[in-house]
């Protein structure tokens, strides 16, 4: 007998989603002098995912302006569209439209290698009328999923049986109760945002205990609090470890997203490296995103660093120095901190991060295994990587569907010679124009060079 996803599948005619193919091997390029530029990076991919989730359940149309538009936020789109929630697109700002009351779901969520839509989408998708298969690439049936879908059945939603990740099948209930429930999160905090996002559409609200032994990346939980509060959602979090919603009604509230501050931290650790000046402009003086965590990292690792009316200016000082850091709050930039660190003399340590081997890939095996190709000394720990310093060399360095394995890549391949990354099209995940926005960085310092030694500029000294 088919199991329920084959049969789903049969019903709707429609096949699990392949997975991504490479394209192409990418010389990355060689910073011949320091990095000097100013660099625009797209939306937050965490900021407009949980701004479409919370639009798509509001008590009205709103609008999303600066959205980023990758493939992981496509993905969200897409999802949100099987559920009966209308988006436009089609611009810069984004019109959102609930599901019409009645609707019924049907046909298959794509995840992709979306984090962010194979766990917020689920939720919802619970708590609607109709049936849905959820899929993803082939990578993303290894992402850890068990503990959100325990946490969803012990709520009353219906998912198939012995289910421990995609794919698997939901079918819905408009009476979803809700409740208190109880998740172990020490794998990704976006179990816990995922039950606060579906907390007010459900009767009994949403009363969350954490209980494992770690709670990583608690911003992007904060994040998603403030956002629902933004909305006039009730959230107690008091207590810690244990976050309250209350049901009720999500003010449908028009928005613009905010730079996504984890994507600036390749261009940022550029002039770090290469002892340039590179400004991130738009950074918020206040933010809830992870990446705020950059301006503290940088320094450490000895660059000069400058918030002023531009953006954020990270001024490279020729002296990188070695680290011992806890990157739990922000996981994300791993593989950029390990790429700057294997440049440093002196050991470094980054601790905190065990969750991180559930990621788009095993980034902890990852890094070491393509530090270590390009010369690099590098051991894994329990929660993170201990670096030693080396004279690195060229080579191949992999990136393993993962996005930032080729931010990390990209930027050792400023100071390396002969580095070629196997794969720079996975960067779509989250920035489709990263490869663009790398050459343009190049062609700034070029010009920036240019000027310098222009008869009549300004020397490196001048005004």
């Amino acid at each position: 007998m088919d199991d329920p996803a084959a049969q789903l599948r049969r019903e709707t005619g429609t096949t699990p989603a392949a997975p991504r193919r490479a394209a192409g091997a990418w010389p990355a390029p060689r910073a011949e002098e320091r990095v000097h530029a100013v660099v625009s990076v797209p939306g937050s991919k965490s900021e407009t995912n949980r701004a479409l989730l919370l639009a798509a359940i509001a008590d009205g149309p709103s609008t999303i302006t600066g959205g980023l538009d990758a493939r992981d936020t496509q993905l969200m789109r897409d999802a949100l569209r099987v559920l009966g929630v209308q988006i436009d697109d089609d611009g810069p700002t984004w019109r959102v439209t609930p599901a019409p009351p009645g609707f019924e779901m049907r046909g298959t969520i794509d995840c992709g290698l979306a984090g962010t839509v194979m766990r917020f989408v689920p939720p919802l998708a619970a708590a609607t009328a109709g049936q849905v298969l959820v899929d993803g690439d082939e990578q993303a049936y290894a992402r850890p999923m068990r503990p959100l879908i325990d946490a969803l059945i012990d709520i009353g939603a219906r998912i198939g049986e012995d289910v421990t990740g995609l794919p698997f099948t939901i079918t819905g209930r408009p009476d979803l109760p809700g409740g208190p429930v109880v998740v172990d999160a020490s794998s990704s905090s976006q179990y816990v945002s995922a039950l606060l996002l579906v907390g007010p559409r459900l009767p009994l609200g949403i009363d969350i205990r954490h209980v494992g032994a770690t709670l990583p990346s608690l911003p992007h939980i904060a994040m998603t609090v403030s956002m629902l509060r933004e909305r006039g959602v009730e959230v107690d979090d008091s207590t810690p470890h244990r976050w309250v919603v209350r049901p009720g009604p999500v003010a449908a509230r028009d928005v613009t997203v905010e730079p996504d501050l984890s994507n600036a931290a390749p261009f940022l650790a550029a002039a770090a490296i290469t002892g340039g000046r590179v400004t991130v402009t738009g950074w918020p003086r206040e933010t809830d995103q992870p990446g705020a965590l950059l301006p503290g990292l940088l320094t450490d690792l000895g660059a000069e660093v400058e918030l002023g009316a531009e953006g954020l200016t990270v001024t490279g000082t020729g002296h990188l120095r070695a680290i011992d850091v806890d990157l739990s709050a922000a996981s994300e930039l791993t593989p950029v901190v390990a790429a700057v660190c294997a440049l440093a003399p002196g050991t470094s340590h980054i601790r905190g991060v065990a969750h991180i081997r559930g990621h788009e890939t095993d980034r902890l095996a990852a890094l070491e295994a393509e530090l270590e190709r390009l010369g690099s000394h590098v051991d894994q720990t329990a929660d993170g990587l201990t670096i030693h310093p080396r004279l690195l060399h060229g080579g191949t360095f992999r990136t393993y569907a993962d996005h930032r394995m080729a931010h990390a890549g990209a930027l050792l391949g400023l100071i390396v010679d002969d580095v070629t990354l196997d794969d720079i099209a996975c960067t779509a995940k989250t920035m489709p124009q990263f490869p663009e926005l790398w050459l343009d960085m190049l062609h700034q310092s070029d010009e920036w060079l240019a000027a310098q030694v222009r008869p009549g500029a300004d020397g490196p000294g001048g005004s």
